[in-house]
């Protein structure tokens, strides 16, 4: 009876080991970047060392100061507001961004933090308007002088963000409001900076309102494309 009872706590003992090591597999290909594809499709973020103590400012758009762009109905009552696109889209790619290891602080609009900010890179986040066009653009400062570092994030978004999100480049849309951007004006100038507009509320709104996810993923990408050498000369997986 007694040796029975030994050999039934060894196999139990034998099971919650091989379910703990189970748990750290799962745990650990999961911080790697491996494992299910979440609800949205798309595979959980992985730790990238090239993004480990990295600075990053997101604003959201218009948080803290107005309501942005503002859809309405035929009968004028509001259905969308570009602050709360902004708000959503910048939350979900913080945390893609802080899951691959980058320091990443969210600020309002007008946050009084950008005075002299020094940050690795600084990226504002915004939604175009109503219409029914569609497509994303981003611009650097036209004022101040342009770094490298401002280029170089201007082409990793113009690859990766494409890439998640398939929305075509509308550069003729560009306004004076986006290359005298009043956050551009106000930060260090070493710190590289950019703002983006993510695509229409208007003719992508299905995009912007019903696949938040894949936009962040778009932004993420760019973003871990400006620290990481490997992914701003590799060729862009939208699948990745």
């Amino acid at each position: 009876m007694r040796h029975s009872l030994i050999q039934r706590i060894q196999r139990i003992l034998i099971l919650i080991g091989f379910i703990i090591i189970l748990a750290i597999g799962l745990v650990g290909a999961r911080w790697a970047g491996f494992g299910l594809p979440g609800l949205d499709g798309l595979a959980p973020q992985g730790v990238n060392p090239a993004a480990f103590n990295q600075s990053v400012v997101l604003i959201s758009g218009h948080a803290g100061f107005d309501s942005g762009a503002v859809c309405e109905d035929a009968d004028g009552a509001i259905t969308l507001r570009e602050a709360d696109v902004n708000a959503e889209i910048a939350r979900l790619t913080a945390a893609r961004l802080r899951r691959a290891g980058a320091d990443v602080t969210v600020m309002q609009e007008y946050d009084a933090r950008l005075e002299g900010l020094q940050a690795d890179v600084l990226l504002s986040l915004h939604a175009d308007s109503c219409i029914e066009a569609s497509g994303y653009k981003a611009a650097v400062s036209e004022e101040r002088t342009t770094t490298a570092g401002d280029n170089r994030l201007l082409q990793c978004i113009d690859r990766y963000y494409v890439g998640a999100t398939g929305l075509p480049a509308h550069p003729n849309s560009v306004t004076h409001d986006m290359t005298q951007y009043h956050a551009f004006r106000r930060i260090a100038p070493t710190t590289p900076a950019a703002i983006l507009e993510l695509g229409f509320l208007g003719g992508d709104n299905a995009l912007l309102t019903r696949s938040p996810q894949l936009a962040a993923k778009g932004v993420t990408d760019a973003l871990l494309c400006f620290f990481d050498d490997d992914l701003f000369l590799a060729t862009p997986d939208p699948a990745g």
